[in-house]
């Protein structure tokens, strides 16, 4: 019984620093957006991808608000084999990402301005379909 109880309680510290990392990363990155207002967070952990398939990539759904600017933040956990990648698309249609593949060149977050009001969608994504962990962070900037 002692020996289980051990086991539990080691299991049970992992996690929870596991937990204070991923809750540690959120907010370095929410704090990293600058004066805007934190509204949501997308927490990702994914494996490796298959040579020659397609990376794996959390999807989230989003309903954004005409006439708003908002501000999507990606961050790294850093022991993550890969780069994190952030891209909003509307409907199939990719609006924006923080990274340009034909540049190679990444930015940290981007601001969008939403022309309609309507379902989006969040991927994030890991470069070169590596394994990794991270935050994406949306963020409320202004109101036009």
């Amino acid at each position: 019984m002692k020996k289980f109880i051990l086991i539990l309680s080691v299991c049970l510290l992992v996690m929870s620093a596991h937990s204070q990392d991923i809750s540690q990363l959120t907010a370095q990155c929410a704090a990293n957006a600058g004066d805007v207002m934190y509204l949501k967070d997308f927490v990702v952990k994914l494996d490796q991808g298959t040579p020659g398939g397609a990376p794996p990539t959390a999807r989230f759904a989003l309903l954004l608000s005409k006439n708003v600017v908002y501000r999507f933040s990606i961050c790294t956990a850093p022991n993550s084999a890969g780069e994190a990648i952030l891209q909003l698309f509307d409907g199939s249609t990719m609006i924006v990402s923080t990274f340009i593949s034909s540049t190679g060149k990444e930015f940290p977050f981007f601001d969008f301005k939403c022309q309609k009001s309507a379902v989006y969608h969040v991927f994030i994504s890991f470069k070169e379909g590596k394994a990794g962990e991270g935050v994406g962070i949306m963020s409320y900037v202004k109101k036009l």
